[in-house]
């Protein structure tokens, strides 16, 4: 369905993605229950909101502390030219590192917001030299480090 909207969610489809952003290994026949669907019509609705790009992904989501990554850091970077050229390339250079867990094009003052893990001060200063100082284009970088981890997720408002 390249190119259009995939069709409008009914009141079943927001409740099925409710369930599922808690815990996408809820089974279906709960999934059901819950919502007042057979197993085999939540079955079918989670495919086609697959299908539909609705349902991105189905992933575990991890502490990072748990596997030695216990620095989580905001950084503002804003470049020079914003040529569609050079916003693709950087969008590219940002999505390839791992340590970056979010990237995003933003308005304002700054051009991109990175949300990144690294398990030490170390690892990102190296990180800086790779992305920010090794890069041409890269004008300035503010960088901001988490103190506590309040709320972190990405379910979405259904």
């Amino acid at each position: 369905m390249s190119g259009s909207f995939p069709p409008p969610l009914d009141a079943f489809d927001r409740k099925i993605l409710a369930i599922l952003q808690r815990d996408n290994t809820t089974p279906q026949r709960t999934i059901g229950e819950a919502v007042n669907l057979s197993a085999p019509s939540v079955q079918r609705r989670i495919k086609r909101m697959t299908e539909d790009g609705v349902i991105q992904a189905n992933i575990a989501v991890i502490d990072p502390v748990a596997v030695g990554q216990a620095i989580t850091i905001f950084v503002e970077v804003e470049v020079i030219s914003e040529t569609a050229d050079q916003i693709e390339q950087a969008k590219r250079v940002f999505a390839a590192a791992p340590e970056i867990q979010q990237c995003y094009y933003v308005t304002g003052e700054a051009d991109f917001m990175l949300v990144i893990v690294v398990p030490a001060m170390a690892e990102y200063e190296a990180l800086t030299r790779r992305l920010f100082f090794g890069n041409n284009n890269v004008k300035r970088f503010r960088t901001f480090v988490a103190m506590d981890r309040i709320k972190v997720g990405l379910s979405v408002p259904t």
